[in-house]
């Protein structure tokens, strides 16, 4: 490979980038109107618009989940390999088989194996067979309402109608009572048809308080399949992962190494090649523990940070030696967690307004430093943050020797991370980390749900006057017309005094 193309944008794209650069590859990065002067374009050798500088409201998510754009774009700048890094194409089959049609190099696994794993009912049959543990459910061949019933009579509740080409909790519902399942049903496919266009649903048992975790796979071309450890992603929200870990402060040795040797038999069952992730629900602890098959993400993950500092390795780099055809030069023996890692997803949203995405300047930005620190962000100071694509700022990760020191080293970069401007999640996930659950290890998959009034109480009004003074005073407006711009809790917002939660910065 001499050039890569990175369809994707934000702090991802460049992830990517910097890693190209330390092979000496060339960078291509592509935008839709909006992202002209985004830190991924500045940053690359040459960009490429993918929407002819023509932005209308729809127009900017569309301009990346063009397959043709995207190919012409390479053809355009010479670039002979695409990287989908995550999110938008990166788990279409169409992306990589058009690469293979172009003879460009797709950095990521084979269209055939995101195909398979990117339906569930073909993936649970592939895990079935494979001997991997799934969630009891059902799969009807048969879509229609009776068969569907049938299922799920024959399951019980409490259920889940899932969509099988669903993901991020798309097409998916809950059910309590039997009662309430025609109307579950309805709504699922409805949301499946819309997002994924195939409605197609299966019944699956709903597991009680299990945690999410995950394990990271990698395979090369040369018959190499390894797992990476897991990464603890229980604490989520609405099916999206806000605050990650590795390793698991629940799985021992032994669990390991059953959760590895499912992992790779599920990215082996597959034709797995690159990175990816294989996705379990985990009952119970210790040597009682039952965990089942999820899904597969056919991509790199959002949390893969942590399993780089507890490993000591670069997954992307990796992923472009797996990509250039290279054997793997690890062995499962050598893969050894060293210390723990925490990410946090500082976002911008308003937890206590529903966390409604915001809007606006980035009037002041500092990220936090120290000892075992890292921030990935695609943004800089003066950006304006809009509402046309999600709302992730920067991906906060920190390691440390133990556990605890690695929560509470977060907790004080997340002091430390100033953002003005507009709203972010930082008091949220302060308020997550020191709860006694979560220092703990207390956690599953409807924790936050259960805790949502507690960790998204309003921040105390003097928090709040003490953000506008600093920013009003970075912008010489007037404090009441600079609150208007703040809109409330406006930084790094923790609880405790105000100087404290505006990260430790003095103006």
């Amino acid at each position: 490979m001499r050039k890569v193309l990175i369809a994707n944008r934000g702090e991802i794209a460049v992830r990517i980038a910097r890693a190209c650069r330390e092979r000496s590859l060339g960078v291509v990065a592509v935008y839709a109107g909006p992202d002209a002067s985004r830190m991924h374009v500045m940053i690359a050798d040459e960009a490429v618009c993918l929407d002819d500088g023509v932005a209308t409201p729809d127009r900017p998510v569309a301009a990346y989940l063009s397959v043709e754009r995207i190919i012409d774009a390479a053809r355009r700048t010479g670039a002979d390999a695409i990287h989908p890094g995550y999110g938008f194409l990166s788990e279409r089959p169409a992306l990589a088989a058009a690469c293979a049609d172009a003879g460009l190099t797709f950095i990521g696994p084979p269209a055939d194996a995101i195909e398979r794993m990117g339906s569930k009912l073909e993936a649970r049959r592939l895990m079935e067979a494979a001997g991997v543990p799934c969630v009891p459910g059902a799969r009807p061949t048969d879509q229609s309402l009776e068969a569907l019933r049938h299922a799920a009579v024959t399951i019980g509740v409490p259920l889940l109608v899932k969509a099988s080409a669903g993901g991020g909790g798309k097409g998916m519902r809950v059910v309590e009572r039997l009662e309430d399942l025609d109307d579950a049903l309805a709504a699922a496919r409805r949301e499946a048809e819309s997002a994924f266009g195939d409605g197609t649903l299966y019944i699956e048992r709903r597991l009680e308080q299990p945690r999410h975790i995950e394990v990271q796979v990698l395979a090369d071309a040369h018959g190499t399949t390894l797992h990476l450890g897991e990464r603890e992603c229980s604490l989520q929200r609405r099916h999206q992962k806000v605050i990650e870990e590795a390793p698991s402060p629940v799985v021992s040795p032994a669990l390991r190494a059953r959760l590895g040797d499912a992992a790779v038999a599920a990215a082996r069952a597959a034709g797995y090649r690159n990175a990816g992730t294989v996705e379990f629900l985990l009952e119970g602890e210790g040597e009682a523990a039952r965990f089942y098959f999820l899904e597969m993400n056919t991509r790199l993950q959002v949390e893969h940070p942590v399993t780089e500092l507890v490993l000591g390795l670069d997954l992307v780099h990796l992923q472009l030696d797996v990509a250039e055809g290279r054997a793997l030069a690890l062995t499962q023996a050598s893969i050894v967690p060293r210390g723990h890692a925490v990410e946090c997803r500082l976002y911008a949203e308003a937890p206590a307004l529903g966390f409604l995405p915001q809007a606006g300047p980035v009037l002041r930005y500092r990220e936090p430093q120290g000892p075992g620190v890292r921030v990935d962000s695609g943004i800089r100071e003066g950006d304006v943050i809009t509402s046309d694509f999600d709302p992730l700022l920067a991906k906060m990760i920190v390691h440390a020797p133990a556990r605890d020191m690695a929560l509470s080293r977060a907790q004080q970069a997340l002091r430390d991370f100033v953002v003005l401007g507009l709203r972010t999640n930082a008091p949220y996930l302060l308020r997550v980390l020191a709860h006694d659950d979560v220092r703990a290890g207390r956690m599953h998959t409807g924790w936050l749900a259960e805790h949502h009034e507690r960790l998204t109480a309003p921040v105390d009004a003097a928090v709040t006057d003490a953000a506008a003074l600093v920013a009003a005073r970075h912008r010489q407006l007037p404090l009441d017309q600079q609150r208007g711009v703040i809109g409330g809790p406006a930084s790094s917002v923790a609880i405790g005094s105000p100087w404290e939660t505006l990260g430790g910065w003095r103006g």
